[in-house]
């Protein structure tokens, strides 16, 4: 059937299942095996409940929390099996669940309607918009697709659609969305399938009333679901060194054990062994070594809060607050869409505060993907700057938009300024209508007019949308299209054009034609494409024309426009017959059916006829320029992925701060083999660096001493500010063996790199290559499907919600409307949790070594005896309880300073990215530290406690009041710790540390009551302790000397820090301090780019299969030819 699972659990599995998958956590499974040993009474120096208390609740915790993801998978699962769908049942259509839907079935799809499963169209001609997890999305794309002609016939006849008795076989369940092979199998003939028959699960039906469709594959053989595949866990560079130090900490627990095992087999070698009449020993224990073998287990358990149970879940609660700080950040709710930001996982917040490199997509990401028809070049005359009477450009403001009123089927929300062609155009100007005509022709654009006169275009690209819009609002508008034709309504009167054929686009021939038979029975073919191909095409009349429509060219790349060159030709009667039959033969070939259409195409694609060029804006997003800017202060290197041409990928890195004027200069790599791009990027890092090409080079070295596999690349410093360029082509062989370092040395030394011309793969591998050589932090941010790749091969992934759809989004952790949030995201939210996080860790090391290293000192005073210092329920409550409210204010509420500061000083981001706040020689600190409280956290309450008597003359020297003594102590140290570590206090804060303390104190005369220890005797030992210790001066001195010592080393490495070893931050909050008491004078504005060099700017996203879908194979009929009336060049 088509049901669709993506739930994990239900009420049976659940519970074995989800506890299952957190004892493979080393952690839950190392307390899992202490459980079993406390269970050991020859061992067990500890009750059972101290391990099983804070394990039960760790587990429900994480428990709980998976619980309700796999809830709203459930949600999310029976909302998509339920919907309604129209099935043909006995002879009439009835409407069932989707997830009844069964291969073979035949359903009825309306207009709008998203397609349930994977079905064989059998119905009317139809375009559908495809959206699949690893595919271009609805609003980016629109798909043509027709039915088979021995199935459209039967129309909605439901009594032949039910007779059907077709057979089709098929291949097997894949995830190749854009391959489908198949043969149906129809009252004795056989019929090819391919993609182009196929509506994918997840397409919206468009441009037709209803289609019927046969049921091919459901459920998880789906080609949307066969994509949605599993996401990779991503896991932190706090993740990985945290893995470390428990195993570190799992070692010095074992080495401590072993000389605590020691310790006892002396002890009772030398003392114990005589005095076993007082101490006798157990039966089981036959000699000193057995017994060391014993305590060394005992021990084992005693100090098992070394590895402390809590850490994970409250670095997990940690990650979960700070990102629901995200979600509701209304500094990053995009209104005009009414999109919030969304953190899409909660395992990389602090990694958001390290990030060295930022990959980024170009269309939709830094540009808004919005395509304008900004200008264009008829006939050698430049048409769309507005010029003044002394012929100056001046600035146009929305009163100069002119009025097309006079025009009923114009678009109301076109803009243009020039009113000189639309005088050329009323005039009746030859070249300009040809050159409308052309555009309004020449395209693959579906229209929809649901009511009359409000046309809607679906195009499959942008760019063809823009220039379709600007033919229809010039008066010549594109109004229907069939398989066969094409209806224009040229200056109010309405024409049909034949189509005869559609050359179609690829990455190769890098433009598109058609033919059409116009109204008069002539023959013409119209062609767009970039400049470099149509020039080579051009008949030799043209070459004057070309040159002037050039020189316009460049000056539409230097202002970062895409453009397109448009060209005629009119086709003689025998010379199209003849072509015809060609294209015909290539159209049926099998073998190199690509290769065989190119060579026809060619054929009649040459001494075309320009007609001049077109050039569209591809807007910036708000506020690029600016992140950029304050990204590169914070030392973070952007890198460009684009899949567009190279020269209108580098005038939008000037515009967007990543390339500048003041650049020494830009690298442009383009060897068409490995050994000329090795040479060129030689070439390159000679000027940036001279001593690198030298064997005396450190680097140099570095690289000839290591293993490939095995080194982290050194930085290098350049000697100015350069820039670099390199196409998919050159890339392919810079990636290969050596020569790949030589791309990454080059590239990291540069301020900014554009990759152009780009695969998704490709993508996806310059990720790899830096995050395998240079083991910084990587950042991937895009907006369509062919980013999907990079984003998920980067350590971070961050999805744009643009005009290329939701693909890039749904495989993101965090995702946005806008690029500039990105600065936010970073600056703000990723360094607050990389800081949060780094003093969380310090802290809950610090307070675990203090709370159970005592226990090591104390051996030496108990004959190794693996007597515990503390109350059981201490032990238990210690982290559960106790501490656990002040780490979690701490690392939810504390900023160093405000967002608006951290904007502003972009410098503060630098410690994350050299891991300055916890590392491994951080982690040490912790433990000396640790081991120095520790050590005065027993021997103070030791000495004030020994011989010592109370005021009425009783001792006070037991073991329970020096057990009260050194925990109350111990909480007053690590509450005043923490009180030290933040820095900024709320309410909520306040309220967490110092209710904490009350907390503790409650309990204590809770569990220390007279009541409890008459009711549970062998469960609460320690009756009127706190009463009768509590109210000596004894133990309030000895609190306050211990808690004085323990924070002295503090405060003072605290000041003289900054004085002696003071870093980059420290200035910068000395500077802060300062500006708060005296404003900061305006930011000044980025520079823009003037125009400058000539460069071509070609660019157009159309993808290939387009045209033989439009024209779906049909026989080319020829009629006669009249004398052609079209105006030609002399």
């Amino acid at each position: 059937n088509n049901t669709i699972k993506t739930s994990k659990y239900n009420a049976f599995n659940f519970l074995p299942l989800n506890l299952f998958e957190q004892f493979q956590r080393l952690a839950n499974a190392y307390f899992l095996i202490l459980l079993f040993l406390q269970l050991i009474p020859q061992i067990s120096s500890l009750p059972w409940y101290t391990t099983v208390i804070p394990l039960v609740v760790v587990l429900s915790i994480t428990g709980v929390k998976d619980a309700i993801d796999d809830m709203k998978r459930h949600q999310n699962d029976n909302q998509v099996n339920n919907r309604s769908v129209l099935r043909l049942v006995k002879g009439r259509m009835e409407e069932d669940k989707w997830m009844n839907v069964q291969v073979g079935d035949i359903i009825k799809l309306e207009n709008d309607q998203p397609v349930t499963v994977s079905t064989l169209g059998c119905g009317f001609f139809l375009v559908a918009w495809v959206g699949t997890r690893d595919s271009d999305s609805a609003s980016a794309a629109v798909l043509v697709k027709q039915a088979i002609t021995c199935t459209s016939d039967m129309k909605d006849n439901l009594d032949l659609l039910s007779a059907f008795d077709g057979e089709v076989s098929c291949e097997l369940p894949n995830n190749k969305l854009h391959r489908f092979t198949g043969i149906l199998s129809y009252k004795g003939k056989d019929y090819f399938l391919d993609h182009d028959k196929l509506l994918l699960r997840g397409c919206v039906i468009r441009n037709t009333d209803w289609c019927y469709g046969l049921v091919i594959y459901t459920g998880p053989d789906t080609k949307l679901m066969q994509n949605s595949g599993k996401y990779t866990f991503k896991q932190t560079h706090v993740d990985r060194l945290m893995n470390i130090l428990v195993l570190w900490i799992f070692l010095f627990l074992i080495v401590m054990c072993l000389m605590l095992a020691i310790g006892h087999g002396i002890w009772e070698n030398k003392i114990g062994y005589y005095f076993q009449i007082f101490l006798p020993w157990e039966n089981y224990v036959s000699s000193s070594f057995v017994s060391s073998l014993f305590i060394f287990w005992s021990y084992f358990i005693v100090l098992n809060t070394m590895v402390p149970i809590s850490l994970y879940v409250s670095v997990e609660l940690i990650r979960l607050g700070n990102s629901y700080y995200i979600n509701w950040d209304q500094k990053m709710f995009y209104a005009p869409k009414n999109t919030p930001a969304q953190a899409r996982t909660t395992t990389l917040n602090e990694e958001l505060g390290q990030v060295k490199y930022v990959f980024s997509d170009k269309t939709g990401t830094l540009t808004q993907n919005i395509m304008i028809f900004h200008k264009c070049s008829i006939n050698g005359t430049l048409y769309g700057d507005v010029i003044d009477k002394t012929g100056e450009k001046v600035a146009v403001s929305e009163k100069d938009k002119i009025d097309f009123a006079y025009n009923k089927l114009a678009d109301p929300k076109f803009s243009f300024y020039d009113k000189t062609l639309v005088e050329a155009v009323t005039k009746g100007d030859p070249w300009v209508h040809l050159f409308f005509l052309s555009l309004s022709l020449c395209h693959t654009v579906m229209s929809e007019e649901k009511v009359e006169g409000e046309l809607v275009y679906q195009a499959q690209s942008p760019d063809e949308g823009a220039l379709v819009t600007a033919a229809r609002n010039f008066g010549f508008v594109f109004r229907s299209r069939t398989s066969e034709t094409i209806t224009v309504v040229e200056m109010g009167e309405t024409r049909v054009y034949q189509l005869l054929a559609i050359l179609d686009f690829n990455n190769v021939r890098k433009r598109m034609s058609v033919i059409v038979r116009t109204p008069e029975n002539r023959v013409m073919l119209f062609c767009k494409g970039a400049d470099t191909i149509i020039c080579e095409l051009l008949h030799p009349a043209c070459i004057s024309l070309c040159d002037v429509t050039l020189e316009h060219l460049d000056d539409f790349a230097s202002e970062g426009l895409r453009t397109l060159m448009v060209a005629y030709r009119e086709l003689d009667n025998k010379f199209f017959r003849t072509w015809s039959v060609k294209h015909g033969e290539a159209c049926l070939s099998l073998d190199n059916r690509e290769k065989k259409l190119s060579i026809v195409y060619e054929e009649v694609e040459k001494d075309l006829m320009l007609l001049g060029a077109t050039a569209i804006e591809d807007k910036l997003q708000d506020g690029v320029p600016e992140t950029v800017m304050t990204l590169s202060k914070a030392k973070i290197k952007i890198w460009v992925l684009t899949g567009d041409k190279q020269e209108t990928a580098v005038n939008i890195a000037y515009s967007c701060n990543i390339f500048e004027d003041e650049m020494d200069e830009v690298f442009t790599v383009k060897g068409k083999d490995s050994e000329t791009v090795r040479q060129e990027l030689r070439k390159a890092r000679s000027k940036m660096k001279p001593d690198s090409l030298l064997d005396s080079d450190p680097v140099n070295i570095f690289l000839a001493k290591k293993h490939k596999a095995l080194f982290t690349m050194p930085e290098e410093v350049p000697n100015g500010s350069y820039g670099l360029v390199i196409n998919g082509y050159s890339l392919a062989h810079a990636l290969e063996g050596d020569v790949e370092l030589e791309l990454l040395r080059v590239a990291c030394m540069c301020k900014g790199v554009i990759c152009c011309r780009m695969t998704p793969l490709q993508k996806a591998q310059v990720v790899e290559l830096v995050k395998r050589y240079k083991k910084v932090v990587t950042l991937a941010i895009g907006d369509g499907a062919n980013d999907v790749s990079m984003i998920k091969a980067a350590h971070i992934g961050v999805g744009i919600s643009g005009q290329e759809g939701m693909q890039a989004m749904l495989n993101s952790d965090f995702a946005f409307s806008q690029f500039y949030y990105l600065q936010r995201l970073i600056l703000v939210h990723g360094r607050w949790s990389y800081n949060r996080m780094c003093k969380f860790l310090s802290y809950f090391f610090y307070k675990n070594f203090a709370f159970t290293l005592v226990h090591f000192w104390y051996a030496f005073f108990n004959g190794f005896s693996a007597q515990t210092v503390y109350d059981n329920w201490f032990i238990t409550c210690y982290n559960l309880i106790y501490t656990s409210l002040p780490v979690l204010g701490m690392s939810l509420f504390d900023q160093d300073v405000n967002d608006t500061w951290s904007l502003c000083f972009p410098e503060l981001y630098e410690p994350g990215q050299l891991n300055l706040y916890f590392n491994k020689k951080e982690f040490m600190k912790c433990l000396i530290h640790g081991i120095y409280s520790s050590l005065v956290l027993f021997f103070i309450p030791m000495g004030a406690v020994y011989n010592s008597e109370r005021s009425d003359g009783k001792e006070i020297s037991d073991y329970q009041s020096f057990s009260l003594i050194v925990q109350t102590s111990l909480i007053w140290v690590v509450t005043t710790q923490i009180a030290l570590k933040i820095t900024y206090w709320t309410v909520i804060s306040h309220f967490f540390i110092w209710g904490s303390l009350g907390i503790y104190f409650c309990l204590l005369f809770l569990l220390y009551s007279d009541g409890l220890c008459q009711m549970f005797p062998n469960v609460f030992q320690f009756p009127g302790v706190a009463r009768n210790t509590l109210n000596q001066p004894q133990m309030w001195l000895s609190i306050v000397l211990i808690v004085v010592l323990c924070m002295l080393p503090v405060i003072g490495y605290q000041f003289l820090k900054p004085l002696f070893w003071p870093v980059s931050v420290d200035k910068i909050l000395k500077r802060i301090h300062y500006c708060m008491k005296h404003p900061l004078p305006p930011p000044i504005r980025p520079r823009r780019r003037r125009p400058g060099l000539r460069r071509s700017a070609y660019a157009f996203s159309h993808q290939h299969g387009f045209g033989a879908l439009i024209t779906s194979g049909k026989t080319v009929k020829s009629k006669a030819l009249k004398k052609n009336s079209f105006p030609a060049k002399k």
